[in-house]
């Protein structure tokens, strides 16, 4: 909040960085505005009743009472429901299963919602942090200076829009234990293992293209606010093409991580509250301990590890890469243990 403030108060000397700065904040209030309208369109479509005389409707026959003389009785027949192509057979390829959860998916609001979330928090924060930075550069001591990494800086963003994208690797799975949708998925699919790879594979592709789009995007971003004399770099930039797509892989194993978690506990808010009490709490509790463990236990934290993917030279600790093989261990451990309550706990 304090660099919120700071930031704002330094556009009104900023000079050009001041419009430049308008500009691109225009530009993601515009992008936010099409989507919410694009949505709240489509929930009033959505709406409208189903026209009488279409193949999805009930086709219903009544026919007229007849006396037998004991009394009347009605007679009333109802058709079979119908359909434009068979039942189905109960069994479901990969491909097929992938498709039900990408139907479902696109189909949920809070899809849509926690990418725009995910999307204009990460470039928000980012050229925020990078304008902030560029209209202070006068002002920066020679160490800082010296220490300015251009590249983690502008991609600051996704650490707060990982938050989103785990609450919606959350929902995918959580929501449907809390509507109790689930049951109809296992009794039409009953292979429960199929049907969570499904899941995952349909969320990665999401998430990865997702994030991927906010790293570079917050990188080419930022980038272009730190305009001469402020430190700046390019893709071409030693380092940084490998620190853009990893900050993009560290939010996808993120909400591939959160997933995992919705299938051990299957409750929305308690799902959400243990991935962002791994965050956010855990490393609060760890600093609380003995120095000598905490910097061990510290640097096999996500958001450590995640901390030293965005950097262009890595860190001490781990390589980037090793860092993030760890995270993948995580992600592994989260969602096999998840697969094994699946198939052992009733939907």
């Amino acid at each position: 909040m304090t660099g919120t403030l700071t930031f704002a108060a330094t556009l009104f000397v900023a000079g050009p960085e001041r419009h430049r700065g308008h500009v691109f904040g225009g530009v993601i209030l515009l992008v936010v505005a099409v989507v919410i309208v694009v949505l709240l369109v489509q929930r009033f479509r959505n709406r409208k009743p189903i026209a009488e005389g279409s193949p999805t409707a009930l086709s219903h026959s009544t026919s007229q009472a007849h006396g037998n003389g004991n009394g009347n009785v009605a007679t009333v027949t109802v058709s079979a429901l119908t359909l434009d192509t068979p039942p189905p057979s109960g069994r479901y390829t990969l491909i097929d299963l992938a498709r039900s959860e990408w139907t479902k998916m696109r189909t949920v609001r809070s899809t849509m919602w926690t990418i725009v979330v995910t999307v204009a928090l990460g470039l928000g924060v980012s050229a925020i942090a990078t304008a902030e930075t560029r209209a202070n550069w006068s002002t920066m001591s020679p160490s800082s200076i010296h220490s300015f990494d251009p590249i983690s800086l502008s991609l600051i963003g996704t650490f707060i829009a990982q938050f989103a994208i785990g609450v919606l690797g959350v929902l995918v799975v959580s929501a449907e234990y809390s509507t109790g949708t689930v049951r109809a998925v296992f009794c039409a699919a009953p292979h429960r293992r199929s049907v969570l790879l499904a899941k995952i594979l349909v969320f990665t592709v999401v998430a990865v293209v997702v994030a991927e789009f906010v790293s570079f995007a917050s990188f080419l971003l930022g980038q272009s606010l730190l305009s001469s004399p402020a430190i700046h770099a390019t893709l071409a930039t030693p380092g940084a093409l490998g620190a853009v797509v990893g900050c993009g892989l560290y939010i996808s194993a993120l909400g591939l991580l959160g997933l995992g978690l919705a299938m051990i506990i299957r409750h929305s808010a308690a799902a959400i509250s243990t991935f962002v009490g791994i965050l956010l709490i855990l490393p609060i509790l760890v600093q609380a301990l003995p120095n000598s463990i905490a910097v061990d236990v510290r640097r096999f934290m996500p958001d450590r590890i995640g901390a030293d993917m965005i950097k262009a030279n890595g860190s001490n600790v781990f390589s980037p890469w090793v860092g993030f093989l760890i995270l993948v261990g995580y992600v592994v451990a989260a969602n096999v243990i998840g697969a094994i309550l699946l198939t052992r706990r009733d939907a």
